[in-house]
């Protein structure tokens, strides 16, 4: 198995900071990229609680 598969979560969880995230002209503006966003925004909000 790959190590990225194994690793599953971010390394350091207090670095994603809304200063760190990416946003403004890097922003991902694809034809999914909005439901991408909002999928990403849940899964975080799922996996704190």
């Amino acid at each position: 198995m790959k190590r990225a598969k194994r690793m599953r979560g971010p390394r350091n969880p207090v670095a994603r900071s809304p200063v760190l995230a990416k946003g403004g002209a890097h922003e991902a503006k694809g034809k999914r990229a909005k439901r991408a966003r909002q999928k990403a925004q849940l899964r975080r909000e799922l996996a704190s609680e």
